[in-house]
């Protein structure tokens, strides 16, 4: 184309749109739309606004507060400008920058008063001299700004945060301009349009120096918490790490803790100014309602008290006496779920006052002072009844204190203890001698080639065994011959059933069967379990809620023996026997729990139906509980002539807890109540709920064991036939006890065991003279 010839282009007329215009475009259609634009900035630069916003990426409120003053400074052809945070929980106002000068202490004041309380509740700008500042701040003020004849005029314009609290727009911020030769309405624009943009960027940057304080707080807690449980065990150690924690959680130059006495009518302490004086019985106490710290503990709330000089309950005498000069006090109270069991006191904050933050850090940490103040007392307190046990137990044991020389009776004995059918189901154990019982275990022991099998020490075992019979107490049955007579039993089963050498039980089982049945009643204090529990004694809260109170006293006090010096008899098993035969003593003690064994029905069950497999472990162990069950229960498969003794041992010590019972304002059980039992009832129905379930599980496992469940049956005959004389005894006044003893009663069982000739022959078993060596 020829360079010369003008260029033409042709015009296009623009298309009307073909679809409806965007909402956000509308007003461009409209030519009036520039009529009804109102402008955003009217005294503003929007450029400068635009470069002021790009520039405020710094992270500290500080730096981002120099730019934003320098800026207002220079639009306002001001003095100085400054801003003043206003904390919307606390109501106080802070300053940490003056221009471009950061404070060395951030001035922190109530606005509960004077001109900045007008200003944040009209929300409208104000023009003041510097001397309606809070005098502190009107010295820093001065200190900058030039001399003058004049006093210093400030434009404070409020600045509203864009989000809502409380239905309405709090004040964020007041700006202050000192000095400025423009009108207060210039400056109030200026401020106003500045922040309309600014303000968000300094508020977020609070919010993230906010957030990054809390989350410093909550890790200083959790470091500190880890601290406190490491001095549980030091009331004193651990006052000092509180003390020093806390001062250095807010900053404070001194700290005191008291502590509320039992009676709560005093703060008592040995902590005070940081000072812990060890060895020095002199405490400090004041009374609960005087003082700045008797008033917390009064009230339970904290106190922040900015001049303590000009507060009614500041103690100036302490201050004389001691040369120190207290500024301000954060007092607050250390509480439990229960309340309040202390207070402590902080005084002067090294960089300024103590602020809406430091009471925040102040409440949460007396939490954890709580928790670990009453964690430590309660562990002193447990220390203190772990020795008060550990010297009653001396106690105890210097007084069952087994001497030598009764050790070296049993061993010495020359007596062979030999009797006739000493091993038959029909024996009668408690025919035996109470000084000759320890030669009699010895003798099962022996029997049974536990010495030799399992390396059992002879001497540590007799010792063992005295003291076990020391540890018995006297009551009418559950005493040392009960525990003798149950430790026979599961001897004879061991030797009639044959349950060693045809596999049912191995040398270490067996030998600790026979020791539980030994042990199994300890300290028995002739109470039941219920009994226990709803007397609330001292058994029933150390172990009720592992159920089987007793049984778990008698637990107790057998290892305790056990670990008695020259009384572990089992050291010489291997680690593995060892920790095995505490597994099974445990729970053949605890077997002996009657209702124990009723949660066992269904195993016992199945194991009559189907056969019992030696190789199951259920099966193995429900077996080893029905074992010591029946031992137990032996008493009931006596002949008559030991039942009858048996029975009157037995409600005599029923009686008694039931007579304990009515003492309590409680209605005993019948079976507890010497004024309604009927012995012969109560035991006809034991023999047939209890006993013959039980005996013959074991007589279908072993056909020997059928010889047991024909004796239940000749007691329960027996019974039967006592009855008879109970009604004419009775209406001569005579109670259920004194008939059972009577002549009566023995002459009436005895005419029927004539009477039935298939009875007549045990009794002869029953004549067993000691063999003649």
């Amino acid at each position: 184309m020829d360079e010369g010839l003008p260029s033409c282009k042709r015009e296009r007329k623009p298309k009307p749109n073909l679809m409806p215009v965007p909402p956000y475009c509308r007003k461009f259609e409209n030519g009036n739309s520039d009529k009804q634009y109102k402008p955003i900035l009217e005294v503003s630069d929007p450029g400068k606004i635009l470069l002021l916003t790009e520039s405020l990426i710094n992270v500290s409120t500080i730096e981002l507060e120099k730019k934003l003053n320098n800026y207002v400074k220079n639009e306002t052809k001001a003095e100085l400008v400054f801003i003043i945070n206003i904390n919307y929980l606390s109501r106080d106002a802070v300053v940490q920058v003056l221009g471009e000068k950061v404070l060395d202490t951030p001035f922190c004041h109530s606005i509960s008063c004077g001109i900045l309380k007008q200003i944040v509740d009209t929300s409208h700008s104000a023009l003041h001299e510097i001397h309606e500042f809070e005098s502190v701040l009107q010295q820093v003020l001065v200190d900058l700004l030039a001399p003058s004849q004049n006093p210093a005029q400030v434009v404070t314009v409020p600045i509203l945060s864009k989000l809502k609290r409380g239905g309405e727009h709090p004040v964020s911020v007041l700006i202050c301009v000192v000095n400025s030769p423009c009108t207060q309405e210039f400056i109030t624009k200026v401020v106003s349009e500045t922040y309309r943009f600014c303000l968000p960027i300094l508020d977020n940057t609070t919010k993230l120096e906010e957030e990054s304080r809390i989350k410093k707080q909550c890790q200083s807690l959790l470091r500190v918490s880890r601290k406190f449980y490491s001095h549980l065990d030091d009331l004193n150690g651990l006052l000092r790490e509180i003390m020093a924690e806390a001062r250095r959680l807010t900053n404070a130059e001194r700290c005191s803790l008291f502590l509320l006495d039992p009676e709560h009518l005093h703060l008592v302490a040995k902590v005070f100014d940081g000072v812990i004086h060890e060895h020095v019985s002199t405490e400090v106490r004041i009374a609960k309602d005087q003082g700045i710290a008797g008033h917390v503990a009064l009230t339970g709330k904290l106190l922040n008290i900015k001049d303590a000089y000009s507060h009614p309950l500041f103690y100036k005498g302490m201050d004389e006496a001691t040369g120190f000069r207290t500024r301000n006090i954060l007092c607050f109270p250390i509480k439990d779920e229960k309340g309040i069991i202390g207070v402590a006191q902080l005084c002067n904050k090294i960089d300024g006052d103590f602020d809406f933050f430091d009471e925040e850090v102040a409440l949460a940490f007396s939490i954890y002072c709580g928790l670990s103040i009453m964690q430590s007392l309660m562990y002193k307190k447990m220390l203190e009844a772990m020795n008060r046990s550990k010297l009653s137990n001396e106690l105890m044991l210097y007084h069952m204190k087994v001497p030598q020389e009764e050790v070296s009776k049993v061993l010495l004995c020359t007596n062979r203890h030999s009797y006739l059918n000493y091993d038959s189901f029909n024996f009668m154990p408690k025919r035996i001698r109470v000084s000759e019982t320890p030669c009699h275990i010895i003798k099962m022991f022996e029997d049974l080639n536990f010495f030799n099998t399992l390396r059992i020490k002879r001497d540590v075992l007799v010792k063992f065994m005295l003291y076990v019979k020391k540890g018995y107490r006297d009551p009418p049955y559950h005493n040392w011959m009960h525990a003798f007579s149950v430790t026979h039993f599961g001897y004879v089963l061991i030797k009639q059933l044959n349950l060693i050498e045809e596999g049912y039980l191995t040398p270490l089982e067996a030998m600790a069967f026979l020791v539980s049945c030994t042990c199994h009643d300890i300290d028995h204090r002739g109470t039941t379990n219920s009994f226990q529990s709803e007397s609330g004694s001292v058994l029933a809260n150390l172990y009720s809620s592992e159920g089987s109170v007793m049984e778990h006293h008698h637990l107790s006090q057998s290892l305790h023996i056990l670990n008695t010096d020259d009384c572990n008899f089992v050291e010489g098993l291997s680690h593995e026997d060892y920790l095995h035969f505490l597994d099974l003593f445990k729970k053949y003690i605890l077997a002996t729990d009657l209702a124990h064994h009723f949660n066992l029905f269904e195993i016992h069950k199945d194991m009559v139906e189907n056969g019992f497999d030696k190789t199951n472990p259920d099966q193995k162990y429900a077996f080893m509980c029905l074992l010591m069950t029946c031992c137990d229960l032996s008493d009931q498969v006596k002949p008559w002539e030991a039942i009858r003794i048996v029975a009157l041992q037995l409600y005599n010590e029923f009686f008694k807890q039931g007579d304990l019972e009515k003492s309590m304002g409680k209605t005993p059980a019948a079976g507890m109540n010497r004024d309604e039992a009927c012995i012969p009832d109560l035991q006809i129905q034991f023999a047939t709920d209890i006993c013959t379930p039980i005996f013959s599980t074991l007589a279908s496992l072993f056909p020997k064991a059928e010889a047991l469940m024909n004796n239940i049956n000749r007691n329960v005959l027996c019974w039967k036939a006592s009855k008879v004389v109970y009604p004419k005894l009775t209406k001569l006044g005579m109670t259920s006890l004194d008939i059972l003893n009577s002549t009566q009663v023995d002459d009436e069982v005895k005419k029927f065991l004539r009477s039935r000739p298939s009875f007549t022959n045990i009794i002869e078993e029953f004549d067993y003279d000691t063999e003649t060596e």
